[in-house]
């Protein structure tokens, strides 16, 4: 565990930034500091957590936020899926642990360490989610705090650290060509029927579920020419 918490760090710090202008934004749009807390201890995942906000302050609609948060948070099923070799030997609810404190940077710096070095397993990715999941809640509390307390960000400029943070998160997702077409399908699909009326939330399920409907035609493709 100690080995992946150290690891963890750098990834860490990064979280905290965006994290930090996450919680700003949140409270601006009337998020309790508490309510911030709260869903970072639970949900954990960044990317869902600032659309689901976002959707909240456009429209007020709770079901809409949490539809177009779920969305995002359907690569979670693959995600858990790649750890069984990982979790083999656990008790459940200790599995159950682990996928819950499992988000995109902790898994990705588990998975790429095992390639390198088989030994690396469960422990490494309790002791790196355990940091992850902290510093986001913390990040993320203090920068409602803040935000509670400071006056109309938009006066400073940060009306785009909602954009920025996604961006940032968005980045750290790629892992390369592959997700070229299921990307360009999902963005085409989401800001088209965005376009055409229909609600965000309900525009970001759709280029969701088609970039994964993609993915998933490039993965057979792939396996199938190799």
């Amino acid at each position: 565990m100690k080995h992946g918490a150290i690891a963890i760090l750098p990834l860490a710090a990064g979280a905290a930034v965006y994290g930090l202008a996450f919680g700003l934004l949140a409270a601006q749009v009337g998020f309790p500091w508490w309510g911030v807390a709260l869903m970072s201890s639970f949900v954990h995942a960044g990317s869902s957590q600032i659309v689901a906000v976002e959707q909240f302050a456009g429209t007020s609609a709770v079901a809409g936020a949490a539809l177009a948060g779920a969305a995002l948070n359907l690569r979670y099923i693959g995600i858990a899926a790649s750890l069984s070799e990982v979790l083999d030997g656990l008790s459940l609810r200790m599995k159950l642990i682990a996928i819950h404190i499992t988000g995109d940077e902790n898994w990705a710096l588990t998975m790429a360490e095992r390639a390198k070095n088989s030994e690396i397993g469960a422990g490494f990715l309790i002791g790196s989610g355990i940091v992850m999941i902290s510093v986001w809640t913390a990040s993320t509390t203090l920068g409602a705090v803040a935000g509670s307390i400071l006056p109309n960000l938009e006066q400073f400029g940060l009306s785009f650290a909602f954009t920025a943070a996604f961006i940032a998160m968005a980045r750290g997702l790629w892992r390369g060509h592959a997700n070229l077409v299921p990307w360009v399908v999902s963005f085409a699909i989401t800001i088209g029927a965005a376009t055409l009326g229909a609600p965000k939330a309900y525009a970001i399920v759709a280029g969701a579920v088609c970039g994964l409907a993609v993915s998933q035609i490039v993965r057979s493709r792939g396996k199938a020419a190799s």
